[in-house]
C-alpha cells in the first residue's frame, strides 16, 4: 500500500465520476426524495450510497473519521460526501480515536446519529475503552434517560496485502461485549441495507466491514420495495440451500461463515459438488446477537457443520456457534462441529498473509473430516 496521505491509502474501488469536475452523487443513491433504483455496485460504493441516503434522509446522521472529507477515506468510501453535506456532517479528525468515539458520545446524547469511521481495524485499540467502557455501558446506567445511537464502522480483516496493524480480526471483543450490536455484511446488497437499518437503532452498532470485499460487485436495490424485504438486521440467511432430496442422500454439510469468507464458503461449495459432496452455506450477517435458529435448523438436515472465520480459531466466534450447535443439535449431529480459522499467531507480514488466511483448501479438508 502507498502512503500518499498522513496514513498509508489503499486502493481505491469503483468510484463515481462527475463530467463537469464537481463532487458526483454516489452510485445507486436515491437521496431524499425516495427515488429507488438498482444498481450494480462494489460493497464500497453500497457502502457510500447507504451513507448518502441516510445523510439525505435525516440531518442529525453526521460522519467522523480521518481523512474521510476532501480524501474520501482511505477507501474511498465516503467519496463526494463532504462537497455534497459539507464540513459540520462530514468531519475530518485528528488521528485520535479515542476522540472520535468520546465525541460521538457526546453528540449521540445531544440526539444526533454520529457514523465514526475507524480506518483501518487495528487502529480501533486506542478508542477500545470509549467503546466497551463508555458505549456499551453508559445506556444501561441511564435506565432509559438516553441512548447513543452510535454506528463505528471498522474495515477489518485481511486479503489486501497491508502493512502492520491495517490487517485484524478485532470482532470477539466487540461481540462478547454486552450492549453492542455487531453485524458484518457479506455483498453490497446487505452492506448497503444493514447500514441503512443500523442507522434506525436506538443503540451502538459496530460495522465490520471485510475490507478485502470491498471490490466485489453485486445488484444493489435502494427502493421502498426492497426495504421491506430485506431480513432483519440481525437475521442470518442461507446464501446457498441444499435441497432436502440431496440432504437425504446424504454427503451433505452446513458451512456457517460471515463477512470476508462468505465468498470462501460459496467457493468450496462450488468445488465440492463437483465431487458430489454439497455445502449449505449459512451466512449469520450479525454476530450479536446471534440468530442460531438459521444454523441450528440447517444442521439438524445435514448433521455435520463446519463454521470458517478469518481470526484465530481459539475463542473466536466459532467457538460460540459450535457450542450452541452442539448444546441444541446434539441428537441430529453425526460429527462433532468443526472450526476454520486464523493460527493463533500476530497477524503475519503481508508476503505471507496468504499461509495465514484460510481457503477453499483449508475448508474442504475440514468437510472432509466431518464426512469422514
Amino acid at each position: 500500500m502507498s502512503a500518499t496521505t498522513t496514513r498509508p491509502t489503499a486502493p481505491t474501488p469503483d468510484q463515481t465520476a462527475s463530467p463537469t469536475g464537481a463532487a458526483a452523487t454516489p452510485a445507486g443513491a436515491s437521496g431524499a426524495s425516495g427515488a429507488s433504483g438498482t444498481a450494480t455496485l462494489t460493497l464500497a460504493k453500497a457502502i457510500t450510497a447507504a451513507l448518502h441516503d441516510a445523510m439525505a434522509a435525516d440531518e442529525k446522521v453526521l460522519l467522523m473519521g480521518e481523512d474521510i472529507g476532501r480524501l474520501g477515506g482511505v477507501f474511498r468510501v465516503t467519496d463526494g460526501l463532504q462537497a455534497t453535506f459539507g464540513e459540520d456532517r462530514v468531519v475530518d479528525t485528528p488521528l485520535a480515536e479515542a476522540t472520535i468515539l468520546g465525541a460521538a458520545i457526546g453528540l449521540a446524547l445531544r440526539g444526533y446519529r454520529p457514523v465514526c469511521e475507524i480506518q483501518f481495524d487495528g487502529f480501533v485499540y486506542p478508542a477500545f475503552s470509549q467503546i466497551v467502557s463508555q458505549l456499551a455501558k453508559m445506556p444501561a446506567r441511564l435506565a432509559g434517560a438516553g441512548q447513543l445511537p452510535v454506528v463505528v464502522r471498522i474495515p477489518y480483516g485481511g486479503g489486501i496485502g497491508a502493512v502492520e496493524h491495517h490487517s485484524e480480526s478485532p470482532e470477539a471483543y466487540f461481540a462478547h461485549t454486552a450492549g453492542l450490536r455487531v453485524i458484518s455484511p457479506a455483498t453490497p446488497q446487505d452492506a448497503y441495507w444493514m447500514l441503512r437499518q443500523s442507522l434506525t437503532q436506538p443503540d451502538p452498532v459496530i460495522v465490520m466491514e471485510p475490507k478485502r470485499r470491498y471490490w466485489d460487485k453485486g445488484a444493489v436495490d435502494t427502493s421502498a420495495a426492497a426495504l421491506a424485504a430485506a431480513p432483519g438486521l440481525h437475521s442470518a440467511r442461507v446464501a446457498r440451500p441444499v435441497s432436502d432430496a440431496r440432504v437425504s442422500e446424504g454427503g451433505a454439510v452446513t458451512v456457517v461463515a460471515y463477512g470476508p469468507t462468505v465468498r470462501v464458503a460459496l467457493d468450496a461449495a462450488l468445488a465440492a459438488a463437483e465431487e458430489g459432496v454439497e455445502l449449505e452455506v449459512v451466512d449469520l450477517r450479525s454476530l450479536s446477537p446471534l440468530d442460531v435458529g438459521v444454523v441450528e435448523a440447517s444442521a439438524r438436515r445435514t448433521g455435520r457443520v463446519v463454521v470458517v472465520h478469518e481470526a484465530p480459531v481459539f475463542l473466536g466466534m466459532g467457538a460460540e456457534v459450535a457450542a450452541r450447535v452442539t448444546e441444541s443439535c446434539f441428537h441430529s449431529l453425526e460429527a462433532p462441529v468443526l472450526r476454520v480459522g486464523g493460527f493463533s499467531v500476530p497477524y503475519p507480514a503481508a508476503r505471507i498473509e496468504e499461509h495465514y488466511l484460510p481457503d477453499a483448501e483449508r475448508l474442504l479438508d475440514a468437510v472432509d473430516r466431518v464426512l469422514a
